[in-house]
C-alpha cells in the first residue's frame, strides 16, 4: 500500500492541492453571500436580468 501511494505522491498531491482550492472558493462565494456581496458585478444597466437579482429601492 505504501509502495502504492509512493508511486501516485504526485497525483495525490496536486489533487489535495485543488481540492483545497475549491473548498476555499467555495468558502469564500459563501461568506459573501451571507455579507450581501454578489458576483455578478452590479453592471445591471446591460444585464438582461436586472430587475430580478437586485431589489430597486
Amino acid at each position: 500500500m505504501f509502495q502504492q501511494i509512493a508511486e501516485n505522491f504526485g497525483t495525490i498531491a496536486v489533487s489535495l492541492v485543488l481540492i483545497a482550492l475549491v473548498l476555499a472558493i467555495v468558502a469564500q462565494l459563501r461568506k459573501d453571500k451571507k455579507m450581501g456581496k454578489t458576483s455578478c458585478g452590479a453592471q445591471c444597466g446591460s444585464c438582461p436580468m436586472a430587475g430580478t437579482c437586485h431589489k430597486q429601492n
